[in-house]
């Protein structure tokens, strides 16, 4: 990562580089509050702050005081993004965000993501959701059996409908949302 094999480093030692993790399964601290949970990263200076991440997601504002376990698993995701986003990193990495997630909850967190695009950030996205992950990548990877099989731009998959079934399958089949 930056030139820097990452391997065997810890995992704080790869934060301090620039880089966020959101893991699948939203690891937050289920019985601590919302707000604290977001004090629990480290501060580092930068544009993210708890109060820059409660503009972005005001609902998680609106439930500071509870606690984790009290959440959606939309809300938990956001308060996964948001603790991530406390490290001001680099890139942010973003494994499964929309798994599980009511459709309407998914439409967010992909707004979310093309925001923080929008303002510069670099995001690698794992995800499943091949449709609306081409909707906010630049370029994509398909992997099949841990293989790339596919290396390319967002815009040249999404105009080769037979190219995007063949590759996802299932995953590319088209659903409102």
């Amino acid at each position: 990562m930056f030139g820097t094999e990452t391997t065997k480093l810890p995992p704080y030692a790869i934060a301090e580089m620039g880089v966020g993790f959101v893991p699948e399964g939203r690891k937050i601290f289920a019985n601590l509050t919302v707000e604290e949970n977001l004090k629990v990263p480290v501060d580092r200076p930068g544009k993210w702050t708890i109060q820059t991440v409660y503009e972005l997601f005001p609902r998680l504002q609106e439930r500071r005081n509870n606690k984790g376990r009290q959440l959606s698993g939309g809300e938990q995701e956001m308060l996964s993004i948001a603790r991530a986003l406390l490290l001001n990193p680099k890139i942010l990495i973003l494994d499964e965000p929309s798994q599980g997630l009511a459709p309407l909850i998914v439409r967010e967190v992909f707004r979310i993501i093309t925001q923080m695009r929008a303002e510069g950030m670099s995001v690698l996205l794992v995800e499943q959701n091949v449709r609306m992950s081409l909707e906010v990548a630049d370029w994509v990877y398909v992997l099949n059996d841990g293989e790339i099989a596919y290396s390319g731009t967002a815009a040249d998959l999404q105009a080769d409908e037979g190219l995007l079934q063949s590759l996802a399958g299932v995953s590319a089949e088209k659903w409102e949302i």
